[in-house]
């Protein structure tokens, strides 16, 4: 039986889906800061250098090259959760990821159903808004059906791949810098204190502001499954990480419609059961080209 995202969700707490309490200020305490040479090491990420493409299905899919970055966030980035021990990450093959979350439409044409309908709280309807209500093993099997549709391997991204597309090659708070202030121009989110001025639900795809690599509603509008189970992160260097064998949660990225800013960051993260469905779950692709 589906689980019903709970009230603590809705509400934006910090602390849903088990996590860590955020920080308030900046924790000093936490894993030193990469040198300067490491830091360098991991802006040296190649641009996608190939057009989008667009499926049968009227999804637009593009390129992410293979690269490294660090993943996680440093002791003194404001809002800093302890699960997001910064580590260098290794990613050794390229991919293809959705240029917006999985649309009304999209999920209708692959799965013919309407999981959000007769759902009022939190919900419109309309082709190019996000496909909500669905849980993690809804998600994988749209990919698995998509995948049989057109011969291709569609699937969930890991996390690692996930932020490594959401950073774009940058290594600051958020893929356009420190400054949250300006994030209402690439997400949307709980802007304001005053609880009547917050969206009242998610929005359609691609009217904000995209990151440095075309993507658009990776900060805000609503929770990306991935593939991965929950896990503490490793400190030394990894390659190609897919997460733990094994678990009771997998991980949402990305903040969502009604989030603070702080959980809009690049780097945060949080995890809830593969059973959870609400108005602010949803998810986008990604493809493995052929030969990978």
């Amino acid at each position: 039986m589906k689980r019903l995202l709970g009230l603590l969700l809705v509400l934006g707490m910090v602390g849903c889906g088990g996590g860590d309490v955020a920080t308030t200020q900046p924790d000093t305490s936490a894993t030193p800061l990469p040198d300067a040479a490491t830091v360098e090491k991991s802006l040296a990420v190649t641009k996608p250098v190939d057009d989008p493409i667009e499926n049968s299905v009227g999804m637009v899919l593009v390129p992410i090259p293979a690269g490294e970055f660090l993943m996680g966030s440093p002791g003194t980035e404001l809002g800093r959760r302890r699960d997001e021990v910064q580590h260098q990450t290794t990613l050794t093959k390229s991919f293809l990821l959705g240029v917006h979350e999985v649309t009304q439409e999209q999920w209708q044409a692959v799965m013919g159903t309407t999981p959000w309908k007769g759902l009022e709280y939190g919900v419109k309807e309309g082709d190019d808004y996000p496909a909500i209500y669905v849980d993690w093993q809804d998600a994988v099997e749209f990919c698995r059906q998509l995948s049989e549709k057109e011969g291709l391997e569609y699937r969930l991204p890991t996390e690692s791949e996930w932020e490594y597309a959401c950073r774009a090659g940058t290594t600051t708070g958020y893929s356009f810098g420190d400054d949250a202030s300006q994030l209402g121009e690439y997400a949307w989110y709980r802007e304001k204190k005053d609880r009547r001025s917050w969206p009242q639900y998610a929005h359609t795809v691609g009217q904000k502001k995209p990151n440095p690599w075309g993507l658009y509603d990776m900060h805000g509008n609503v929770w990306e499954w991935c593939s991965d189970w929950h896990g503490d992160y490793p400190s030394e260097s990894v390659t190609d990480p897919a997460g733990p064998s094994s678990g009771s949660s997998r991980v949402i990225r990305g903040g969502a419609w009604f989030s603070s800013a702080e959980q809009c960051r690049s780097a945060f993260r949080l995890r809830e059961s593969p059973s959870i469905v609400g108005n602010s779950l949803g998810f986008r692709v990604a493809l493995s080209p052929s030969g990978q």
